[in-house]
């Protein structure tokens, strides 16, 4: 088998065909690599300009926690109050059964009682679509985004389509019942998906005491709408409400819990 050895290989190397090829290997490397670079950097531009969809005023710009407090036992998703890590009121709704509102449909408030965001149920739809709008929703308005099973069959997660991105969409994955669920960001064109928010049970910090799943905390990833994500919250209520079977023994929060 033949070897380059010495000057044989300087001379393989220095042939005007090799460093012709040796030039094209260059270029080609370093074209992937910048094009790879330069797809992860607009995922992460487009994904940014993602976060902010009902109000810049909620997106912060640390990782955050809310605890979520159910305040009604009657109907599903009847009342919210959701309190930031000080224990100040962020959001409410307040919709106490069918009789004061259309039950197909909640107002999302902030703490003043300004209506941030209204979501209204689709029908007829095999999917359960529900319809987010600015605001106090109005006849004529257009959603600013949808949210639907991804599936008629069983409990599926949840594709959330929001107007004016094609090809990028949100997808929420686990158990609302279980207060466990995540959302993704996704894109269909850089197979991009990324966990923005996350559902799951509120734990008492003092005892280490699983909460009652009427209370839970919700997790945002830096820059998201929180206002938004309390949007999705209000649809999975009511989509999938709490399994009879849960066999949950309820722990009541304490002012303490809402804080923590």
């Amino acid at each position: 088998m033949w070897k380059a050895e010495g000057s044989d290989f300087f001379q393989v190397f220095s042939s005007p065909f090799s460093k012709f090829s040796f030039f094209l290997f260059s270029v080609f490397f370093y074209s992937s690599s910048d094009k790879s670079s330069d797809s992860r950097k607009e995922d992460q531009e487009k994904l940014k300009k993602m976060k902010e969809i009902v109000e810049e005023g909620f997106c912060y710009e640390d990782e955050t926690q809310l605890t979520v407090l159910k305040t009604s036992h009657f109907f599903a998703g009847d009342g919210f109050s959701v309190y930031d890590c000080k224990g100040e009121l962020l959001f409410r709704v307040e919709s106490y059964g069918p009789i004061t509102r259309d039950k197909d449909e909640l107002v999302l408030m902030d703490a003043s009682g300004k209506c941030l965001l209204t979501v209204r149920r689709k029908r007829p739809s095999l999917h359960q679509r529900w319809e987010g709008f600015l605001g106090e929703r109005s006849e004529g308005q257009k959603p600013i985004f949808s949210v639907r099973r991804s599936s008629i069959i069983g409990r599926s997660s949840m594709t959330v389509d929001v107007y004016g991105n094609p090809g990028e969409e949100y997808h929420i994955e686990g158990s609302y019942s279980q207060r466990c669920c995540t959302v993704y960001y996704t894109s269909h064109q850089n197979a991009l998906k990324e966990p923005v928010a996350e559902i799951k049970r509120k734990v008492d910090a003092s005892t280490n005491v699983v909460l009652g799943k009427d209370v839970f905390s919700l997790c945002l990833k830096p820059g998201f709408d929180a206002a938004f994500v309390m949007g999705l919250v209000l649809v999975l209520d009511q989509i999938n409400g709490d399994s009879a079977d849960d066999g949950d023994d309820a722990v009541e929060p304490t002012a303490d819990d809402l804080s923590s």
